[in-house]
């Protein structure tokens, strides 16, 4: 039997190229008569950017930049298609991973290392950028990531502002003047992992700004001067990013990006697949094993587990899902995409000691499936 492995990362515990290898370690430790092929995927969170790399063979190059806080460091990206396509991380340079948990604070944390980082990309020439922006640290509607491409945030008297909340509430005009032409010569792609829109009570603060550190009282002036931000430019670009699908992707950069720098906000794990060839793959596979660390209802929004069963059910083959966590009643949605869905966990345990011990735990799924695999 030819399988298939196409996890995500089972998010603050393993990535996914090692729950790929975890998930053959089992089956290779079963009594099934397997051959395993891995291919962890992503969709746009944190870690999507180096399996991408990996999967194209593309080349990484180490650049100076600041991180979420402003402070000095060192993040990749990746070149492919012999030069001509950078392909960067958010989470590398502005991620929350890069700070401690009691740095968190999206009133001053922004996204220009991400932005430094698309400026040495044009250094090397490059022609077109793909960015994963999941697990970044910011909810500045990517004023940081302009600000290091040239654009200046202004206040009613022409007063040049930081790029981070905490002065932005005073915004009274973007000014583009400054930005580095190169841009709008590049082809910019953004692979969304969420796809919730910019305001409002499913938007990007009230979301996602409390695992950034938010408090209720920040997400309420981080909301308003989101909305302050659609508010001037849709007055100076005629453009809505207010309704703009996926535009709350990493506290609103992805919404502005798509304003001023005419990115295009893509389906991240869709756009992964088909660039990695992913259809390809399953050309010679009797069955797929996929995962995450959460699988339910709202996987099937664009997470990668759910575009990895969608392309293996077009080809009439059986999905396997593993996860930390499932719902515990039947759900006629999630059965249309895995055939079997089954939580990976051994005992009741604290969420700290589940993460701790995911590893083992899929390599014991695993092998239990492979046991049923052979019986059968």
């Amino acid at each position: 039997m030819n399988i298939l492995i196409a996890p995500n990362a089972f998010k603050n515990s393993i990535n996914a190229q090692a729950v790929a290898e975890a998930i053959a370690q089992g089956l290779t430790l079963s009594k099934l008569n397997c051959t395993c092929r891995l291919f962890p995927v992503g969709d746009g969170g944190d870690g999507t950017g180096s399996l991408l790399i990996k999967h194209l063979g593309g080349k990484i190059v180490n650049a100076p930049v600041h991180d979420a806080l402003g402070r000095k460091i060192t993040a990749p990206f990746g070149l492919i298609d012999n030069g001509q396509t950078a392909v960067i991380e958010m989470a590398d340079a502005s991620g929350m991973r890069l700070l401690k948990a009691a740095e968190l604070n999206p009133m001053i944390t922004n996204t220009s290392g991400t932005g430094e980082l698309m400026k040495q990309a044009l250094d090397k020439g490059v022609n077109k950028i793909i960015i994963g922006m999941g697990g970044s640290a910011t909810v500045d509607g990517g004023a940081g990531m302009l600000a290091a491409l040239g654009i200046r945030f202004l206040n009613a008297d022409g007063d040049l502002l930081n790029p981070v909340p905490a002065e932005l509430g005073q915004l009274a005009i973007i000014d583009v003047s400054g930005l580095d032409k190169r841009v709008l010569n590049c082809s910019i792609i953004i692979l969304c992992d969420v796809d919730n829109k910019l305001l409002g009570d499913n938007g990007a603060a009230a979301v996602f700004g409390p695992q950034k550190g938010a408090t209720p009282h920040d997400i309420v002036k981080l909301d308003a001067l989101l909305t302050k931000f659609a508010a001037i430019t849709l007055k100076q670009t005629g453009i809505d990013i207010a309704s703009a699908e996926h535009s709350g992707t990493a506290g609103g950069a992805a919404a502005t990006a798509y304003a001023f720098l005419n990115a295009a906000l893509v389906s991240g794990a869709s756009h992964f697949l088909k660039l990695t060839g992913f259809d390809e793959a399953l050309q010679n596979a009797d069955m797929v094993f996929t995962g995450e660390g959460s699988i339910d209802e709202q996987t099937l929004q664009g997470k990668a587990p759910a575009a990895v069963a969608a392309l293996a059910k077009q080809k009439g083959l059986p999905v396997i899902g593993l996860a930390g966590k499932v719902p515990l009643l039947h759900s006629k949605e999630l059965n249309e995409y895995f055939d079997v869905l089954l939580p990976i966990g051994n005992e009741p345990a604290a969420l700290g000691d589940a993460l701790k011990n995911t590893h083992d735990n899929l390599v014991r799924t695993s092998r239990e499936i492979g046991n049923l695999l052979a019986i059968s």
